[in-house]
């Protein structure tokens, strides 16, 4: 037994040869400790400078097949939530938001499960941009997917157009979010929809209420684990059409469109159909991004032990702290 430790060690059991007392193995000193620290806090920052940034990954062609699954799923997400953001405030339903909310939690739940085998299933720049602070896929993956997922939205707005009728269009703005809309008045047309800081504070809210209720689950390996894809999915699904039907209720504003959570879907309806969809588009953008390095911080700050997530340890702070060379020597 005392021959197996001394070879765990990488030391030559001489003493049992020549007869001679064996002598134990020291237990590791500081200085040893210390050394060993060194070692893994400089593979870690050579890991971090080289890898984690995911160079290597532009030009990869398992990341660009990959990303043909956000494409197309972005693609039919916005088509079919387009479509039904139409469907619903055309015919004469006396809750629309309701049911416009309730098809979003299927669609969405539907589209992930399809997609998750092949990208992992983001199909949402917000999906992307927050799994690469937080670590769980490289920068230039997140930028690949958010780019593709653009692509694929800008597709299903011009697919959409396809087969809709001209005033359909124009009406209800192709499906696209909206802040304002140009409407018929007593004098002539007028804008009516939410002030530019509403929908900003309420993108901002909204976002992060999608990230920490429910996308949460998805990042934690543990709870993904036990409660299974489809559980998981559908919970994505059921936060999202909650929030959207949360957003649409508390405004009660004709014109705005709602949270929209997904700044490539509101990016494909403006290319295709432009005008107004570009006034105050910006907020699309910016909220859920403010919203993405909220959660992110929100994850620093918690105890490490409640997050498990499979590559935390090369989030976005610790490759800047690469990067800006704050690296003990």
């Amino acid at each position: 037994m005392a021959a197996n430790n001394w070879n765990i060690h990488g030391v030559d059991d001489e003493e049992s040869q020549t007869g001679l007392s064996k002598i134990q193995p020291v237990p590791s000193t500081p200085m040893t400790q210390q050394l060993t620290a060194d070692l893994d806090k400089k593979k870690q920052t050579s890991l971090t400078l080289s890898q984690m940034l995911g160079l290597n990954e532009i030009f990869s062609l398992d990341v660009w097949r990959a990303s043909v699954g956000e494409l197309i799923g972005s693609a039919v997400l916005v088509f079919m939530i387009d479509t039904i953001v139409i469907s619903t405030f055309e015919t004469d339903i006396k809750m629309p938001n309701l049911v416009l909310s309730i098809l979003v939690a299927m669609v969405v739940a539907i589209l992930l499960l399809a997609v998750h085998p092949v990208s992992g299933g983001h199909i949402n720049p917000v999906i992307s941009f927050s799994a690469a602070l937080v670590g769980l896929i490289s920068m230039s993956r997140a930028i690949i997917y958010i780019l593709a997922q653009c692509i694929g939205a800008i597709l299903g707005a011009l697919a959409l157009k396809a087969v809709v009728s001209s005033t359909i269009e124009q009406t209800f703005s192709l499906g696209g979010c909206t802040l304002t809309v140009i409407a018929p008045g007593p004098s002539g047309p007028i804008t009516i929809g939410l002030e530019t800081a509403q929908a900003f504070w309420l993108e901002i809210f909204c976002t992060f209420v999608f990230l920490f209720a429910s996308i949460w689950m998805a990042y934690d390996h543990r709870q993904a684990k036990t409660l299974g894809l489809v559980l998981v999915f559908s919970i994505i699904g059921l936060v999202l059409g909650l929030l959207v039907y949360i957003s649409t209720s508390v405004t009660a504003k004709k014109g705005y469109a709602g949270a929209g959570m997904n700044p490539a879907r509101c990016l494909g309806a403006a290319i295709v159909r432009g005008g107004h969809l570009w006034e105050g588009h910006w907020v699309f953008w910016a909220g859920p991004a403010i919203a993405c390095v909220a959660f992110y911080l929100y994850t620093k700050i918690i105890p490490r032990q409640h997050h498990h997530s499979k590559g935390y340890e090369h989030d976005f702070f610790n490759i800047v702290k690469a990067m800006l060379g704050f690296v003990d020597q």
